[in-house]
């Protein structure tokens, strides 16, 4: 069963990002820059790097956690680790419960530090797992960081679902105490909310990945997975990633953003936004299961090009100075920020 499940999130996930919702809306369309004409730098003087659980990523890009488990996925996880070694990107695999319950899985997750071997990689588990069962996925990856990934949206609409969630925070406490890399908190697709975020602030974590709404939905997903389908009334549950990031800035963590990144500009936008670095899941997903990992190199290597032209075009050297960028924030972003009470800093707000 679980086997089958893994197949269909990558069949279910890659038709909602090539069918008819695959250009919906979103708030970051909400977040526009002050054009200032003469605030440009020079191309040569911008620099990519960024610092995320004290490491230096090469780019503010990276591969966000997808999927493993079968022979089909294992083959997505070797084209997914390509692209990341070629990009120097990032990369977390999906999550290592299949692993947990049937060690013979084990390749379709190792295959990515042996095909990344000098790269960042991120191991990933539920917040069910023991201290114990993370540092056994840690040691399979060696991996750099450990992702913990909250679903209970996805839980509650998944048919074979979890159904307790109570237990979470301490699990969370216990897991950093034990693993001896950084632990990232991650949501899948529905956002942190800053108070989430100033929750694992205390719990013992390096970073929390806001993972907003706007990419890949999970309740849609498992919906699609029920006979009755009788949970659609959840689909476009939560918090936005634009949202999610001015909800938890000065939360007490860095932020990682994704959910709904669909080009360059978003990730400029969320790094605007107060992210350190930006994933993106479904837009490379459906590049490398059209094209494998030459078509992905092929994006990426646009995405990096675009991002620093980008940054060259709006004066900011790195990426943390992209935050000191002027913004305007209009339609239902600012409508959420009016009813949560945020404004911008002075000199951002207009």
């Amino acid at each position: 069963m679980n086997a089958t499940r893994k197949d269909d999130h990558v069949r279910l996930a890659v038709a909602q990002h090539e069918g008819p919702h695959a250009d919906r809306p979103s708030t970051f369309d909400d977040v526009r820059f002050v054009h200032h004409a003469l605030a440009g730098t020079d191309r040569d003087r911008v620099d990519l790097t960024t610092t995320v659980a004290g490491r230096t990523w090469p780019v503010p890009l990276y591969i966000n956690a997808m999927t493993g488990g079968t022979a089909a996925t294992g083959r997505i996880n070797r084209d997914l680790a390509i692209a990341a070694r070629e990009t120097g990107l990032p990369i977390a695999t999906g999550s290592l419960s299949p692993y947990l319950k049937d060690p013979g899985t084990a390749e379709t997750f190792t295959t990515v530090r042996r095909h990344h071997p000098d790269g960042f990689v991120m191991a990933n588990l539920n917040a069910n797992a023991t201290p114990e069962q993370a540092r056994r996925v840690v040691g399979l990856l060696e991996a750099d960081a450990l992702q913990i990934h909250l679903n209970s949206v996805q839980e509650t609409v998944m048919p074979e679902g979890d159904r307790s969630f109570g237990h979470w925070p301490a699990a969370i406490t216990a897991i950093a105490e034990a693993v001896g890399v950084p632990v990232i908190v991650k949501e899948v697709g529905f956002g942190l909310s800053g108070r989430t975020v100033a929750h694992l602030a205390r719990l013992g974590v390096a970073a929390a990945d806001v993972a907003g709404r706007g990419g890949t939905d999970f309740a849609r997903i498992e919906n699609g997975r029920r006979p009755e389908a009788d949970y659609a009334y959840l689909e476009g549950w939560g918090l936005s990633t634009a949202e999610a990031l001015l909800d938890a800035r000065d939360s007490g963590l860095p932020l990682l953003a994704s959910g709904g990144v669909r080009h360059p500009l978003d990730a400029v936008r969320a790094l605007a936004l107060g992210a350190r670095a930006v994933g993106s899941s479904g837009p490379f997903l459906t590049t490398v299961t059209a094209g494998g990992p030459d078509a992905l190199i092929a994006r990426i290597t646009t995405w990096i090009d675009q991002l620093t032209a980008l940054m060259t075009l709006l004066g900011a050297p790195t990426p943390a100075d992209l935050a000191s960028c002027e913004l305007l924030l209009t339609g239902a972003l600012h409508e959420f920020c009016a009813q949560r009470g945020i404004r911008l800093q002075s000199g951002k707000d207009t």
